[in-house]
């Protein structure tokens, strides 16, 4: 069985800070199919459109019927584990500082067979679930994790290696003026988290639930104000070292398209207070989390923003946000490309319209703040990159993913 997770001791300040390493990350176009699945936390396999085959490793041909119509698609996960072994020593220089390392060979119940990572709690003969999940080089590896689950499942150290579980954590919450990042704060107290800094901009002035804000564990409110550069450096260098794990609760959603606004003063507040607001946070934590990728137990691990689905594809009645939003998105994609040095993930969490007073006259279905923050939790748990929350952002996802110009006449409409 899993040890439960003991709380790390206070880092010695004088000890060398360990630089962070990276597995292998090269993976050819065709493997990277699983990269895809494994950022959405799905479980997809090559499966031949023309004689049924499900395949693994990837392949650009059949190896049945040397068809080249090999498209990914979600398959049954359970299987059986054939064989265990335990590495005790590598060439490799990031498994050399990980060793003992565990793997084995698993039969799938759809067909193919996998060397694969075992969790802790699976033995030899055991069933499993398999799972993808994303290493600190950014590419999918397959993980086999028990069939059922089992006490302190998520303290396993090789799944740890593979996921941000918040739990001894350190977080920083970038806004708890806002429903959200007070959502966000209640959530990750119930994960585990260690500390978490609530960042409240003039924090002399009321705001509401301020009170159950305060009382919530382990939160400190901090001074931050996003739309200020000398606030988020005074910030970061007070805690950037101190911060595992980023969430960005910044929000400025207001209606209305782009032709009929008067003037620019609404679209300069949005793109103030998310995107340059996103670059501040990344330029003043960005290095220093990156650096601290390999911290100990509870290394930095994630950068978490919270985006509007409306960031994928314009919706015309709050037309100048989702331009906002779009921004923010592919600034997050080129976070991630830099962050990746450090093995730090960018999760980005698409949902649709909150239910707060900026989307009251939108009918629902809308999402809770606080069920945005349950699923970003789980998202940090099993290390997904791109999750999308709510009936809202899957029904977007999966109409965009068929026919994005029918959705965007349809949104038009």
């Amino acid at each position: 069985m899993t040890d439960e997770l003991i709380r790390p001791r206070r880092k010695d300040p004088l000890r060398k800070t360990r630089e962070p390493l990276l597995p292998q990350g090269v993976r050819s176009r065709t493997a990277h199919g699983l990269t895809a699945a494994a950022a959405e936390g799905r479980f997809a396999l090559q499966v031949c459109a023309d004689c049924g085959f499900t395949l693994y490793p990837p392949r650009d041909a059949c190896p049945r019927c040397l068809s080249a119509r090999l498209p990914f698609k979600d398959v049954p996960p359970n299987g059986t584990v054939l064989a265990e072994t335990t590495i005790r020593t590598s060439t490799d220089v990031y498994f050399r500082e990980r060793t003992p390392w565990r793997i084995g060979t698993v039969a799938l119940d759809c067909g193919p067979f996998f060397v694969t990572h075992l969790h802790g709690d699976v033995t030899e003969g055991a069933r499993v679930k398999m799972t993808l999940r994303l290493d600190k080089s950014g590419n999918a590896v397959a993980i086999a994790m028990p069939d059922r689950p089992t006490e302190h499942q998520e303290d396993d150290v090789q799944l740890r290696e593979l996921t941000c579980d918040p739990k001894f954590r350190r977080v920083l919450i970038t806004d708890g003026r806002n429903a959200t990042g007070q959502a966000m704060a209640r959530a990750m107290a119930a994960a585990g988290a260690s500390i978490i800094f609530v960042g409240v901009a003039d924090p002399w002035k009321p705001f509401p639930n301020e009170t159950t804000l305060r009382a919530t564990p382990n939160v400190e409110i901090v001074s931050l104000d996003l739309t200020d550069t000398q606030s988020v450096a005074d910030v970061a260098g007070e805690l950037a070292h101190r911060v595992d794990i980023l969430v960005n609760t910044a929000e400025h959603p207001r209606s209305g398209g782009i032709m009929h606004r008067n003037g620019l003063t609404i679209a300069q507040q949005e793109m103030d207070t998310r995107y340059f607001a996103l670059l501040r946070l990344a330029q003043h934590f960005g290095p220093t989390m990156r650096a601290r990728g390999a911290d100990g137990t509870n290394a930095a691990a994630a950068f978490v923003n919270l985006l509007s689905v409306h960031a994928l594809i314009n919706w015309p009645q709050y037309g100048a946000f989702s331009a906002t939003e779009a921004a923010c998105l592919s600034a997050a994609q080129a976070l991630r490309a830099e962050l990746r040095g450090g093995g730090i993930k960018v999760l980005n969490m698409f949902a649709g319209p909150l239910d707060t007073e900026w989307f009251q006259s939108v009918p629902p279905p809308k999402l809770s703040p606080t069920a945005l923050a349950t699923a970003t939790v789980d998202a940090l748990r099993k290390g997904i990159e791109d999750s999308y929350v709510g009936d809202i952002a899957q029904d977007i996802k999966a109409r965009l993913d068929a026919q994005p110009k029918a959705l965007e006449r349809e949104l038009g409409a």
